[in-house]
């Protein structure tokens, strides 16, 4: 199917194929060219897909047939160059045809994007190096209970009557000590699943703790991570870093929607470009994407994977939240999300 292949590494973990796809073999598929080609071109005189080849000819000319033979050629070849030279290409390939004649070898060129070497830091004796770092004891006081409550009675005022756009800030916040709702059994229970004010502050210190708790646990995982990927050495393609950018920008962009405000009119109040902001956020894209890396290396090396029931269950729960959400892409993102918690699980212990 192909000879003469040559393979070069290139920066930021990508490689570069040349090669030839013999004459004999580029001319066999002329005729599915044709018949591509055919099934797409309108002739006075003629039903769709039947026209003659040299009437086609004469109506398009001859480099159309050679450009889809010399796609139909690479779609075939392409996989078997990656399969046969273990290339573990991710991403679109980029083609350039760099030699095309009818009865002639067709010569061409392939960058593609490959998985990088990844040279692991030690992530035992850094994991055990966090795990034994000093954390600060979780304890919720009194007063958190009082401020969370005051936020609860505060989110329950009536703001009717209450002209905001006149009112200072000063006249505002005393508008809205007057009108709190006094805190009783009734106040409790009207908040649903408490029985009384004592039952509230109970059932909330208990949420607050678990909440600190949460916290104190990502804050460790951060530092995990950034040990991680500080000490590890990957060269991370740019693909990678580009798919993570793409995906940065659409939670940012539903974020402030969510909020009543367009990208572009954020964009305009910020004075800034998107390239601007993509520029800032490429620093944490890149950081992102070498702890996928390293996470999934970690996985390979240990043996660390969701099951077929995990995985099925989580894809249910994605489903009912994003019922317009594709099925592949949530499986593959369910099953992304369950490996690196049980990394990080493994890590911790």
């Amino acid at each position: 199917m192909y000879q003469n292949i040559k393979i070069s590494k290139l920066e930021k973990s990508q490689v570069k194929i040349e090669g030839t796809v013999p004459a004999d073999v580029f001319s066999s598929f002329r005729k599915k060219a044709i018949e591509s080609l055919n099934s797409q071109v309108n002739l006075d005189g003629f039903r769709k897909g039947k026209v003659p080849e040299n009437v086609l000819v004469s109506k398009i000319g001859e480099m159309p047939i050679l450009e889809e033979m010399a796609e139909l050629a690479l779609s075939k070849v392409y996989p078997e160059i990656i399969v046969k030279e273990k290339i573990e290409a991710i991403g679109r390939p980029e083609i350039q045809i760099t030699k095309i004649a009818a009865d002639n070898p067709l010569e061409f060129t392939i960058t593609t994007s490959v998985l990088p070497e990844i040279h692991l830091a030690d992530y035992k004796k850094i994991a055990k190096a966090e795990a034994d770092k000093k954390s600060d004891a979780i304890e919720v006081t009194d007063k958190d209970v009082e401020e969370a409550i005051l936020r609860i009675r505060k989110s329950r005022v009536d703001h009717s009557g209450h002209d905001h756009e006149k009112l200072s800030q000063e006249e505002h916040d005393k508008a809205v000590e007057e009108a709190l709702p006094e805190l009783t059994d009734d106040f409790a229970k009207s908040l649903g699943g408490f029985s009384d004010v004592a039952d509230l502050k109970v059932k909330i210190k208990e949420a607050l703790a678990e909440d600190k708790k949460n916290q104190a646990k990502e804050k460790k995982r951060i530092a995990l991570s950034d040990a991680l990927t500080d000490e590890s050495k990957i060269d991370v393609p740019e693909i990678l870093i580009a798919s993570e950018l793409k995906r940065i920008e659409m939670q940012f962009s539903e974020d402030i929607e969510r909020m009543g405000v367009k990208l572009d009119a954020y964009l305009t109040h910020a004075k800034k470009t998107i390239e601007e902001v993509r520029a800032e956020w490429r620093p944490h894209a890149e950081k992102k994407a070498k702890l996928q890396l390293i996470l999934n290396k970690i996985a390979e090396t240990e043996k660390i994977a969701a099951t077929k029931e995990e995985i099925e269950n989580e894809v249910v729960h994605i489903l009912e939240h994003y019922k317009d959400a594709d099925k592949e892409k949530a499986w593959t993102y369910a099953e992304t999300v369950l490996m690196n918690e049980k990394v990080f699980e493994f890590l911790e212990n």
